[in-house]
């Protein structure tokens, strides 16, 4: 009997038993798999809006995520703060500030900070000063190279009908690249979001003045175009002669950056021929490749030559090293001045230990200086007005952007913003999307007191664009800020700054105006722009 009751146990209780336990052992690891893991086939969540895609953390978010940038922790947290706790549940909008927010190049780390750094100091001021609505901003990261900005934009659209979000503009757009051109197309044609583009100065992102149909409908920039910086920089040295002159230039495909500055460059001047372009072509913006062989052989050619000007149409890592190459040729005691645009800003970052030597050819004054066309310096102000030949041209364009610019000062120093890391103002950067914010929370405004409500349509935002000038103008810390009705910045001023091998400092030279005079004294822009 004991025997037939242990078989009973072995073949069924047990044996089910064990299965049930099996059972449960399996649907309480699935269980924790299913929470703790992403289901198969779904992107890995690295924030609130922001998804893992091709080893990038893609998307916006302004809740303090830093997307792996230590750099802009700070600064990213102070704007997580001033959403949650100044603007709230108040009515606002939202502004996107969209950069490539996870380089890889020190260099562009701190840039990318400058840039955060003055988008939130300007959405501080303009929560404090203007009336409702208040501003709420975002970070959008749309990849390395604005590479993954399909994922970005179809989200901003998302953000447009939230009535919690009211997305109402996109700025940053700090690289002049085929996939950049591609985002504001889509966001500004398609989707109608405004867009202001504070630091991409390519001719082909702008659009035409006069033209019939808009290519970006609903764009503004506050940027001078690479054509505009070129006139401002021909204005401010005289017209150079050909034979003075030579243009080295990036032919790498899809960066429309370097082709639009070498178009820009590629200007009639007087005089006989001087020698052909020098081309070369780099692996990408931040690689410079074997482009050190290339520009190695081109000093050699350009040292026998009749130019002592050279136009460089190129991104500062391959600036940098030319520069450097055309020092080490020390052609027969010949001295070069090399130009380039607004790209050069952050060159002084690039450089290394020992390159302000080299620069000097080992001696005490330089071989090779390197000038190029700043969007904003904080020197300029207070230099123009100094010079004494200025003495009777104390005008407004002076006067205010300087008053503007100590009111930003006065921001950073005081620390009434909070801590958010260091803030240089010598490469501009902070200038121009301070000044950017600045308007599109001018034209918020403008908006806002012409519509019914206290938050205005998309296309009410982006029509008063054209009304920024005269008395609405814009007070940049970079200048004055008057659009035309192509939406792009008119007759804005240029500082032309020197990288100073003497000092190993950047240094202001002058301001250069694209029409080669001062913009009028009302800023009121004329029908001929």
């Amino acid at each position: 009997m004991r025997q037939f009751g242990n078989w009973l146990y072995n073949t069924f209780l047990a044996n089910w038993m064990r299965r049930i336990l099996t059972l449960a052992g399996l649907v309480a690891a699935g269980v924790l798999l299913y929470v703790f893991l992403p289901p198969i086939g779904e992107p890995e969540s690295c924030a609130t809006g922001v998804e893992k895609h091709g080893g990038e953390c893609i998307g916006v978010n302004g809740t303090g995520y830093a997307f792996g940038t230590p750099e802009i922790d700070k600064v990213a947290r102070a704007i997580a703060k001033e959403n949650e706790e100044f603007v709230g549940d108040k009515p606002h909008v939202t502004v996107a500030l969209m950069l490539p927010l996870q380089p890889d190049i020190d260099a562009e780390r701190i840039q990318l900070r400058s840039e955060i750094q003055g988008a939130y100091l300007a959405q501080y001021r303009a929560n404090r000063e203007e009336n409702t609505p208040l501003l709420r901003l975002v970070l959008a990261n749309p990849g390395d190279s604005y590479a993954q900005q399909e994922r970005v934009v179809d989200q901003l659209a998302d953000m447009t009908g939230d009535k919690k979000v009211n997305l109402r503009a996109v700025t940053g757009f700090n690289l002049s690249l085929d996939a950049t051109k591609k985002a504001i197309a889509r966001l500004t044609n398609e989707l109608h979001i405004p867009v202001l583009a504070s630091r991409v100065s390519a001719d082909e992102l702008a659009n035409p003045e006069g033209s019939a149909k808009a290519p970006y409908p609903g764009l503004a920039r506050i940027i001078p175009t690479n054509r505009q910086q070129a006139d401002a920089l021909a204005s401010f040295h005289g017209e150079l002669r050909d034979e003075q002159t030579v243009l080295v230039r990036d032919k790498r495909p899809h960066d429309i950056y370097n082709n639009s500055l070498a178009k820009a460059f590629s200007r009639d001047e007087d005089g006989p021929p001087g020698p052909k372009d020098q081309t070369f072509e780099s692996p990408s913006i931040t690689d410079p490749g074997d482009t050190g062989n290339d520009f190695t052989l081109i000093a050699q050619n350009i040292c026998q030559s009749t130019a002592r000007y050279v136009y460089f149409a190129g991104r500062p890592v391959h600036l940098r090293l030319f520069a450097l190459k055309l020092a080490d040729v020390q052609c027969r005691g010949k001295k070069y001045t090399i130009v380039s645009g607004s790209g050069a800003a952050t060159l002084n970052r690039y450089l290394k230990d020992g390159d302000w030597d080299r620069l000097r050819g080992g001696g005490k004054e330089p071989l090779v200086t390197v000038q190029y066309a700043a969007p904003g310096h904080p020197d300029s102000w207070g230099h123009e007005l100094r010079d004494t030949r200025r003495a009777e041209e104390r005008r407004d364009y002076f006067t205010e952007p300087r008053a503007e610019l100590n009111k930003l000062r006065t921001l950073i120093d005081k620390g009434s913003a909070g801590d958010i890391g260091p803030v240089p103002l010598e490469d501009s950067r902070t200038m121009l999307v301070y000044d950017g914010t600045r308007t599109i929370a001018k034209a918020v405004l403008l908006a806002n007191a012409q519509t019914e409500g206290t938050v205005p349509p998309l296309r009410r935002v982006s029509d008063m664009w054209q009304r920024l000038e005269a008395v609405n103008r814009v007070r940049g810390t970079s200048g004055w800020i008057c659009l035309t009705n192509a939406g792009n910045a008119y007759d804005k001023p240029v500082a032309v700054v020197e990288l100073d091998p003497r000092t190993e400092r950047l240094r202001y030279v002058g301001v250069g105006w694209p029409k080669g005079r001062a913009q009028p004294d009302d800023c009121r822009v004329p029908s001929d722009s």
